[in-house]
């Protein structure tokens, strides 16, 4: 663990764009740091279907209805770019539907934090879902790399 936090650090340190972004690694820092980006991606996506989709429909529909968006943003860059040195399931389809057992609590989590912060609280919607997002990516990284991408 101390090792593996060593090298992320020289490699952020030095700026080893090789090493942060594109070479396989099972490096948890740097998949995390590679997690961090993959969501901002999914995040963008997740986030314009929402406020694309929220014209149309009630919001919270909305967020879930975008949420798989994102989810299907996401699964597919953290395949690639993330998890791609580490153990992976042989039944993609197994994989993905695991994958999305996961996105789905964290979907309920989101749900949640965007109806209390929303409803009750008074906070814009999306302000709600910046906040949902951040505690959600965290239980999305550390229940995905340690139920489908760990030995």
């Amino acid at each position: 663990m101390v090792q593996s936090l060593r090298e992320f650090f020289r490699a952020a340190v030095k700026f080893d764009f090789n090493l942060l972004f594109r070479e396989k690694t099972t490096n948890t820092f740097i998949q995390f740091f590679r997690y961090i980006f993959v969501g901002g991606f999914a995040f963008l996506a997740d986030a314009f279907s929402l406020w694309l989709f929220e014209k149309f429909m009630h919001y919270m529909t909305a967020a879930a209805v975008a949420f798989f968006v994102g989810l299907a943003v996401n699964y597919f860059l953290s395949v690639i770019f993330v998890f791609s040195e580490s153990e992976q399931l042989t039944n993609k389809l197994k994989e993905f539907i695991t994958y999305a057992v996961i996105g789905a609590i964290g979907l309920l989590i989101t749900e949640v934090i965007m109806y209390v912060l929303t409803d009750i609280c008074h906070l814009y919607f999306l302000l709600s879902k910046v906040v949902a997002a951040i505690i959600v990516l965290l239980w999305n990284f550390v229940a995905r790399k340690k139920i489908l991408y760990t030995k």
